[in-house]
């Protein structure tokens, strides 16, 4: 049966499995074998009733879905989002086993996702859907099965109450079946800078190899939350010069280069953007279409479409965010020529290489200091990059194609040489 039939289906999960199909061709991989692979291993949905502050209860919806087990126990955020849905959920899953695998770590692929507005919950209503999403999850997840991290929408605070939670349930305190938390309980230096770090290395790289000096460098940032937020401080303490940003509310715009801590010191205030006094306000769809050396979607999936991919005005296209790119759009990007793309699953993998190295000193119980973490960060993505690269050439293929037939090639090659059981 093809999964376009099944329970995932949704335009983010379509575009995935394009993404994977389109590899799968150029790999000449037989059917049975691309199926086995493409489809998620498990899913769970999960009801959690919440008690509100005024004493009423709702109930939320929740999911965790695991897609490789065949490479090491999975691995991939928690999303908190009024948007979410399954198929995003499993879309997201399907990058996290591509991007564990191209980066060499040991891990499978999964993500979770809870359909939420949190900005309408206080502090403890967040607290106990965190704590009661982690109560129903708890069966299917563990140090050595299936090790959840923080995503849109959660944070280091939202890990520990769910630690805490598991923890609780298991008897004993175990610290590695959640990444990212506080340093206080067994998070690793490093690790919550490490997704915008990584964006940022990429970048200065591949400007690099452009011959691009850092002075020369403009950069429009769309989602200014952690990823973005620490993707513009990497970037302006090298040299480049951020003139946009934003998040849902909308996004600000200063030719001259906006304070980027201002910014993230106004964020800590308001939660958002809104009101922000540093740079001319703007649309989202206007932030994305600004003239700049580097454009970076950070935030959430398809925000470059076909409506305007062929408006882009960007040397540099580095995709913080997981998916933001559809299928049309990166045909009409492919047609362009003009434009290199850093992809997700190459382009914020320090997320995950960051979350391995806490899960890690977690199982050892001996901790690294920052510089030995981005010392280490920065050794993998060089290798990353040189085996993308080495792949682009070899098939003649674009960046993007290139990272998933190295993740994919990876993965099918554990399946194969574990059998199919019984």
């Amino acid at each position: 049966m093809s999964l376009q039939n099944t329970i995932y289906q949704s335009s983010i999960f379509l575009q995935a499995c394009r993404q994977f199909d389109r590899a799968a061709d150029i790999l000449g991989l037989p059917t049975g074998v691309c199926e086995r692979t493409k489809q998620p291993r498990r899913c769970v949905v999960v009801s959690l009733p919440v008690r509100l502050d005024n004493g009423k209860v709702e109930t939320f919806e929740g999911y965790r879905v695991q897609h490789n087990l065949s490479t090491g126990p999975a691995k991939g955020g928690i999303r908190f989002h009024e948007h979410v849905t399954l198929g995003e959920v499993a879309a997201l899953a399907m990058w996290m086993s591509w991007k564990c695998s191209l980066v060499g770590l040991p891990y499978g692929g999964a993500k979770g996702g809870v359909i939420v507005n949190t900005h309408s919950l206080s502090k403890p209503e967040l607290e106990r859907l965190s704590r009661r999403y982690m109560q129903e999850i708890a069966p299917f997840i563990g140090p050595n099965v299936d090790i959840p991290a923080p995503d849109v929408g959660t944070d280091e605070q939202v890990m520990a109450w769910m630690v805490d939670t598991y923890s609780n349930h298991a008897g004993h305190y175990d610290p590695g079946v959640i990444t990212g938390k506080p340093m206080a309980i067994g998070g690793s230096l490093g690790r919550r800078e490490a997704t915008g770090e990584s964006v940022a290395w990429f970048v200065k790289a591949y400007l690099g190899d452009l011959r691009i000096k850092p002075g020369e460098t403009t950069v429009v940032i769309q989602g200014f939350g952690n990823v973005g937020s620490e993707a513009a401080l990497a970037l302006e303490a090298w040299g480049a010069k951020i003139i946009g940003i934003s998040d849902f509310t909308g996004g600000f715009h200063n030719p001259k280069g906006i304070n980027v801590r201002e910014a993230i010191s106004h964020v800590a205030k308001n939660r958002t953007l809104r009101g922000y006094m540093g740079g001319n306000p703007l649309t989202n769809n206007e932030l994305m279409e600004l003239p700049c050396m580097v454009l970076i979607p950070a935030a959430l999936e398809q925000v470059i479409n076909e409506n305007n991919a062929a408006n882009l005005k960007c040397r540099v296209l580095a995709e913080g965010a997981n998916g933001p790119t559809t299928n049309a759009a990166d045909k009409i990007i492919d047609a362009r020529g003009d434009i290199e793309v850093i992809p997700d699953v190459l382009c914020n993998s320090g997320g995950v290489i960051v979350s391995y190295f806490e899960w890690l000193q977690n199982l050892q119980s001996y901790y690294w200091s920052k510089e030995e973490v981005f010392e280490k960060l920065h050794k993998q993505l060089a290798k990353a990059k040189a085996s993308v690269e080495d792949k682009k050439c070899q098939y003649n293929c674009s960046r993007r194609e290139a990272a998933l037939l190295l993740g994919i090639s990876r993965v099918i090659e554990a399946k194969t040489k574990r059998g199919l059981f019984p």
